[in-house]
């Protein structure tokens, strides 16, 4: 089965810095890649992935470059999507056709959030415990 594909959602922008911090940070990164973090007064040692992370931030900033930070989120393709919900890919279709489950393009080909199919299924699940009451009153 193929992999989900990520897509950027809360992705924030932010400024290049002016010329002279630009020019600062550029010298401080120059001498030395020590990125120790204070929080609340309270120095703080970052794992590797987010000291990696930071510096690329960091580096970006001293070029003058503006940064944008965005969380991946994962969209399935629709085999995935009907698998997850547990119906055919033809039935996802109709319901992505009908609007009744979100659904993204890219190029001709849909993207559904894994969120999407999970409020469709919570929606479903609600609405048949009515159905079964109703029956077991017969």
């Amino acid at each position: 089965m193929a992999s989900p594909t990520a897509a950027l959602s809360k992705v924030r922008t932010f400024d290049a810095l002016d010329q002279n911090t630009t020019q600062r940070l550029a010298r401080s990164l120059a001498e030395s890649d020590d990125t120790t973090v204070f929080v609340n007064g309270t120095a703080m040692q970052l794992p590797a992935e987010a000291q990696h992370a930071v510096l690329e931030v960091l580096h970006r900033l001293a070029k003058g470059e503006a940064v944008s930070i965005g969380t991946p989120e994962m969209l399935l393709n629709t085999s995935q999507a009907a698998q997850m919900a547990g119906i055919s890919n033809s039935y996802l279709r109709k319901l992505t056709d009908s609007g009744i489950i979100p659904v993204e393009y890219r190029g001709t080909h849909r993207r559904i959030r894994p969120a999407a199919i999970e409020a469709w299924l919570a929606e479903r699940n609600e609405s048949q415990p009515e159905a079964s009451s109703t029956a077991e009153k017969k």
